[in-house]
């Protein structure tokens, strides 16, 4: 993510100086060209896809598909969990009790019953393929469909590309990469991440400037590390790079510091029935906070629901400590989402956003078919349920469908893959697309062979 400290040398007029963009990251553009940098400024790099920018609300813990969107109300009670079957708008189509308000918006989003992946049964493994399609492997971190997305178009106006809200994700259990990052795209498309709590009552980004930690940071600076940055600075100021590097610094900081920002970050702008409409609550404020970004001009937008899977109520729910418990889907997570996630898609529609902005819910994994001992369910990638709206996707339908104790898919069976190609395929983002790969060779979007679920459009 993007960092505003490191000792400094060579000055803008603002009072920064390369080695600060350095330090953020741009050392990896060392392995770019000159000309992958100048697409930045590139717009011939989508075709017409009906999405213009897409929210992606990420349910780290990993929701039950039993106990939220695929209930089994014909299956043994180990099966079938604690929680009722109840009708949507759409026909035949069930949730369960903690999901009331999703439900009447049914007609707006299509529910796909039938994701599943092979690999370790972690967060982190769900976390690395849902976000970008691909398991991190011998070192190598793929891009985030944001990072992807900002790097492709750049920003529009004033504005970040791509936003994280409220934080990154941190320990889950296992200390690998999640894949909210841009990988080997290099830090410069990073999200710019907000690190606060929107429902806070003295929330505010009001100049959005560097961390306070900057000056601290400074002063433990290592020397090794400052030599070596003058050694890189020295290089890049005799090269034709050298310009573009500070054209791009120069354009982040604007972004990070712009009028637009921070009127598109100001939650203080929206009336108090939209707040409460949304949830008091951390989620619920990143969710209105993700509708105002879009609608200022910002292209990808990712809301973590929980930063960790430890010591509070998740969608982690393995029954007992320092887990969560089923009973945690009734008393909080299932109404904050449920609420939250009906007042996003009615708001977007009422302002006519929803038509060009993809709305993506999901977890990344299921959660096990028989209530385990502790009376909560554990891991499961075996099959889960995601929900997409907007951005071209037809309401009202299911794709896919698990078997009869929601172990495995039943048919339609959806890989990580192919969910970041469907977005890809929304935003109108070519599959064949290639990235500046490592050591200078290109790397696909996706895999060959992987299609959209275009049954969604």
């Amino acid at each position: 993510m993007i960092r505003w400290d490191a000792p400094r040398a060579v000055h803008f007029c603002d009072g920064f100086r390369r080695r600060d963009f350095l330090h953020a990251g741009s050392l990896s553009f060392l392995g770019l060209t000159l000309a992958d940098l100048m697409r930045l400024e590139a717009r011939g790099a989508v075709t017409s896809g009906k999405a213009k920018s897409c929210i992606l609300l990420f349910l780290v813990g990993g929701p039950s598909q039993h106990d939220t969107f695929d209930p089994k109300p014909q299956a043994p009670a180990e099966i079938r969990g604690p929680f009722q079957a109840i009708k949507s708008k759409t026909d035949g189509l069930l949730f369960t009790e903690i999901l009331p308000l999703s439900a009447q918006q049914s007609d707006k989003f299509s529910v796909v019953r039938s994701v599943y992946h092979t690999a370790s049964a972690i967060h982190e493994t769900g976390h690395q393929m849902m976000q970008t399609g691909r398991l991190f492997q011998g070192g190598v971190e793929y891009p985030h469909m944001g990072s992807v997305y900002a790097k492709l178009l750049g920003p529009k106006g004033e504005v970040p590309p791509y936003v994280m809200l409220p934080t990154a994700i941190g320990n889950t259990g296992v200390a690998v990469p999640h894949g909210g990052s841009a990988g080997f795209l290099s830090k410069v498309y990073d999200p710019f991440v907000l690190n606060a709590d929107p429902s806070a009552d003295n929330f505010a980004v009001p100049d959005m400037l560097p961390p306070s930690y900057l000056a601290a940071a400074r002063v433990e600076r290592r020397r090794s590390l400052h030599t070596m940055m003058d050694e890189v600075v020295r290089y890049y100021d005799s090269s034709q790079d050298a310009r573009l590097l500070d054209a791009s610094f120069q354009q982040a900081y604007t972004l990070m510091s712009s009028a637009p920002a921070r009127k598109a970050f100001s939650l203080a702008d929206e009336p108090a029935a939209m707040r409460e409409r949304y949830g008091k609550n951390r989620f619920g404020q990143s969710c209105l906070l993700a509708r105002r970004l879009v609608e200022g001009g910002v292209r990808f937008v990712t809301v973590n629901m929980f930063d960790t899977v430890f010591n509070e109520i998740t969608w982690d729910s393995h029954g007992s400590k320092p887990f969560s418990p089923i009973s945690g889907y009734r008393d909080l997570v299932g109404p904050m989402f449920d609420r939250a996630y009906a007042s996003l898609l009615d708001d977007l529609q009422a302002r006519g956003l929803l038509e060009d902005t993809l709305v993506l819910a999901m977890g990344e994994f299921g959660r096990t078919p028989k209530i385990n001992p502790a009376g909560g369910r554990d891991h499961w990638p075996g099959v889960w349920s995601i929900l997409m709206a907007g951005g071209g996707v037809k309401g009202g339908r299911v794709i896919g469908s698990s078997d009869e104790i929601g172990a495995q898919p039943k048919d339609r069976p959806t890989t990580p893959a192919e969910v970041v190609a469907t977005v890809y395929h929304a935003l109108g983002v070519p599959l064949d697309t290639e990235l500046p790969g490592l050591q200078g060779r290109p790397t696909r979007l996706v895999d060959n062979g992987v299609e959209p679920v275009l049954e969604l459009f």
